[in-house]
């Protein structure tokens, strides 16, 4: 119990996408005060191959820390105004991520962001160490369903119909 380890993240986004759910997303606010909020729900990508992934591409200045080892923090703008968090997950050199979309309160990616001061200065912390922002564990493990990514229209199938994304019931 406590705060997520490198053990932890080292399996790969698929296992570790509905592992997450129920742990807590926690974050210490400008001010010093410390906020924990559980997570409903995630969604993984994973490789190059899958066309929804950044790493689709390859490894380039945005997406360096999707191949790095699992434990780090993703954090990128999305649309040029939205943050979203994800959490880079596997082995170093084999690129893949869990989004954090929704925690209880904040229903969407970009509405957790915002109301836990969460940007692109927070890219690529360790969230095994950082006193800014990390996951713990507590022990609560909720029941789920799955279901289709959102917001990816411009993947390939079966990348786009695939069901990666778990939601808490």
């Amino acid at each position: 119990m406590g705060r997520l380890n490198k053990d932890f993240y080292s399996n790969n986004a698929l296992e570790i996408a509905p592992l997450l759910l129920g742990k807590l997303l926690v974050r210490k606010l400008s001010n010093d005060k410390i906020v924990k909020y559980r997570i409903t729900e995630t969604e993984a990508y994973y490789g190059e191959e899958d066309s929804a992934c950044h790493a689709r591409v390859g490894k380039t200045k945005r997406t360096w820390i999707l191949y790095e080892e699992g434990g780090f923090s993703y954090v990128y703008l999305c649309y040029g105004i939205h943050y979203l968090l994800n959490v880079v997950t596997g082995i170093k050199g084999h690129p893949e991520a869990v989004l954090i979309r929704g925690i209880e309160g904040y229903n969407g990616p970009a509405k957790l962001t915002k109301a836990l001061g969460i940007d692109n200065k927070l890219n690529g912390i360790d969230l095994t160490n950082s006193e800014e922002l990390w996951i713990e564990d507590d022990g609560y493990e909720p029941l789920y369903i799955k279901d289709k990514r959102v917001g990816i229209d411009y993947a390939s199938e079966p990348y786009k119909s695939i069901e990666w994304r778990f939601i808490v019931k």
